[in-house]
């Protein structure tokens, strides 16, 4: 590996003052402990009370159980959700139990503990079914006990017990004997020992294309390693994994941008600063502030807020979050370098009245933060609001107003290309928040199945151009791969252009001209096209709303969502337009957006230019 693709190592090597070569024995010798203490006598209450409720709720209730013909169902029929749904709410109930029995010593806990855990050994794979690549290798629709495939879910799971045998591992052993050495064999054969032997992981590389995989089950690797391995054994798991975790920092842009989009930043970017974490405690070696595109990345969260509970969205990304984010997590590493400004915008997200954790962040999360004294006392935190955001790597620019303040209208628009991680293809997309609100949006994704990652992605509507705020192009939209797309980006204090014809497959666009502004309190679309030659297929300027819409001659008027302000996109009243409603029958997308979006479509196909305003229905200085 080069020295470019070793960028974790070299900033341990510098805080150990040896060469990056000798970094591999500096770790081995430094290893000491297992996990972070975690205090649950000073555990939060609120969190406390929240597990109690819900898991004496169900107590005596059957623990959810993921069936194998629900495991098939990925290869037969796509669905993966029917045995993902069960596998999830167990390892929920599991987390629940766990550090109740941790912080309390009850038998009944206790009890849940040891099932709940057995359970999860008994399950045939820990491998979600949508990620086992069982079929290829052994032409089985069913996971293949003795050859173990560590993904995602494997992650999880060896992370969950480790967790659960650091907090809870003396009190279930003092009751049942012999509870500690079966997890510590079901996490030696599922996955260290494989992690270890099979060495074409594809999720460390992926072709040279990493992705949020790398972090997250690195850092469940090395959660595991530090909890049930030592001497010579824990040193080289831990050494592999910080070795595969060198790609994914170098894979990180120096702007700390996350093209898969915010929500990914998550269990991405935070996955390794969480994993940073691990091996600071377990070696006094900490590179979290050490490399620079680690440290933009904590603020990345920050600067895609638009508002409230919203979000600049990409890709793969949900404006609205479905569920909790660990919070603590990132006021734990920003605090851990310094950023004042991360930590409190993580600390805002601190309501002391409600549990400072989520289950479903999984166990590892949970002990951290529910016994985090910092996290815990934090508040009342503020939200920076930056003015301007400009993320070369992603080609995006954010601007609002003024800084700190989420009033008025807001931009967020983009370039980049059609091969982006988890890609929609949006080139030139444009975002328009009123009062931190999106109305003008991108749809983001819905549930996945097997259609998401294959050959048949772009038959979905969400990942398409067509329902994507971008030009359509003479019948066409724009196609998937990295050559489709912007040109000539530039990005000003308050405006960005980009030419969008090498996003499209169509010969005769010679250019298409995008420039997205922020025009006094209004966002001003200017677009500017020509062909090489005539054509007779259609061309509109589109755009996609939420909220309720009103179409009239030249205008239409947007009731957002949220109770925000109502906007008017105008324009040229001789170029017709139309609108189309999309039904939203996915859970994943009318959480976000209710019962529908609809599309506006501009036909400009006798033009070359046209410009769309985005503006209050009432001036800002009345609405103050």
């Amino acid at each position: 590996m080069t020295d470019a693709r070793r960028p974790l190592t070299h900033a341990l090597a510098a805080l150990a003052r040896v060469e990056p070569a000798r970094i591999g024995d500096v770790i081995a010798a430094r290893l000491s402990g297992g996990l972070p203490d975690v205090a649950l006598e000073n555990a939060d209450p609120a969190t406390i009370a929240a597990f109690r409720a819900r898991a004496e709720a169900e107590l005596e209730t059957p623990w959810p159980q993921p069936r194998a013909h629900d495991a098939a169902r990925f290869h037969l029929d796509g669905d993966r959700i029917s045995w993902e749904h069960p596998a999830f709410a167990r390892q929920h109930r599991l987390t629940r139990v766990a550090v109740l029995a941790s912080g309390t010593g009850e038998d009944r806990w206790i009890d849940e503990t040891l099932d709940g855990a057995i359970m999860l050994a008994e399950q045939s794979s820990w491998c979600w079914p949508a990620h086992d690549d069982t079929r290829a290798r052994h032409g089985s629709v069913l996971a293949t006990v003795t050859d173990p495939y560590v993904d995602l879910g494997a992650g999880e799971a060896v992370g969950q017990l480790a967790w659960l045998d650091h907090i809870a591992g003396d009190v279930v052993e003092a009751r049942y004997p012999g509870f500690r050495a079966r997890l510590a064999h079901e996490a030696r054969v599922r996955v260290l020992d494989p992690f270890v032997a099979r060495r074409d992981w594809r999720w460390i590389d992926f072709g040279g294309r990493v992705n949020n995989w790398n972090p997250w089950i690195h850092g469940n690797v090395i959660a595991a390693a530090l909890q049930f391995l030592d001497g010579d054994e824990r040193a080289r798991v831990v050494s592999l994994a910080i070795e595969g975790m060198d790609l994914y920092v170098a894979s990180l842009p120096e702007d700390g941008a996350i093209d898969e989009g915010y929500a990914y930043w998550w269990n991405g970017a935070c996955r390794l600063v969480e994993a940073l974490d691990l091996i600071a405690h377990a070696t006094g070696l900490d590179a979290t502030g050490e490399i620079a595109a680690v440290r933009e990345t904590i603020a990345f969260p920050h600067r895609m807020h638009l508002g409230e509970k919203w979000f600049v969205n990409a890709a793969d990304g949900q404006a609205l979050q479905r569920d909790p984010q660990p919070w603590h997590a990132l006021h734990r590493a920003a605090r851990r370098i310094g950023d004042e400004t991360a930590a409190s915008f993580a600390a805002l997200h601190r309501d002391p009245s409600m549990s400072a954790v989520a289950e479903s962040e999984g166990l590892g999360r949970v002990a951290r933060g529910i016994a985090d004294a910092d996290w815990l006392a934090a508040g009342p935190g503020a939200d920076p609001l930056p003015e301007r955001t400009w993320l070369p790597s992603t080609e995006m620019l954010i601007v609002r107003g003024a800084t700190g303040s989420a009033a008025g209208l807001a931009f967020a628009a983009k370039g980049g290309h059609n091969d982006e991680s988890h890609n929609h293809n949006d080139v030139g997309s444009v975002i328009v928040a009123s009062d931190g609100v999106p109305v003008v949006v991108d749809a983001g994704r819905p549930t996945y199945d097997a259609r998401t990652f294959g050959p048949d992605r772009y038959d979905l509507w969400p990942m398409q151009s067509q329902w994507h705020g971008v030009p359509f192009v003479r019948g066409a939209g724009q196609p998937a791969g990295e050559r489709f797309a912007a040109r000539d980006v530039v990005a000003g204090d308050r405006e960005i252009s980009m030419d969008l014809a090498g996003a499209y497959d169509v010969p005769a666009l010679a250019e298409w001209r995008r420039t997205v502004s922020l025009d006094g309190d209004d966002v001003l679309i200017d677009d500017a096209w020509r062909f090489d030659e005539d054509g007779d297929e259609p061309t509109e300027v589109r755009f996609v709303l939420a909220g309720e819409v009103t179409l009239t001659s030249g205008s239409a008027r947007v009731v957002p969502l949220s109770g925000a302000a109502p906007v008017a996109l105008t324009w040229d009243p001789d170029a017709p337009a139309t609108l189309e409603e999309k039904l939203l029958e996915d859970p994943m997308l009318s959480h976000v957006w209710g019962e529908h979006l609809t599309r506006l479509s501009i036909d400009v196909s006798d033009r070359t230019e046209i410009s769309v305003r985005v503006r209050h229905n009432e001036p800002m200085k009345e609405r103050r």
